[in-house]
């Protein structure tokens, strides 16, 4: 199991969780509030695009880390067959 390493990446992951955090108890409100149905869906995709950009920094550092594995370990299929496990299940 990868983790993240560098310390700025988890510093800027984190902060990205907290400001999707704000947003989702946001939509809670507007919904709370019964606010217009448009602006509430626009503000679900601009949550889900910033989920999903948290989603492609991490899923770029476990990619980085699992391709040097493979090529540490002249080969291995299980480190490749990792990863694209892991990448079918992202992309689901």
């Amino acid at each position: 199991m990868e983790t993240i390493k560098e310390k700025n990446n988890t510093d800027n992951i984190l902060k990205r969780l907290r400001r999707i955090e704000g947003q989702i108890k946001g939509i809670q409100r507007m919904v709370n509030e019964e606010k217009y149905c448009g602006d509430i869906l626009i503000q679900i995709a601009a949550a889900r695009a910033a989920l999903n950009k948290v989603g492609g920094i991490i899923l770029e550092s476990h990619m980085k880390d699992c391709l040097k594995k493979h090529l540490e370990n002249k080969g291995e299929d299980e480190v490749l067959d990792n990863l694209i496990e892991t990448m079918i299940k992202y992309t689901k």
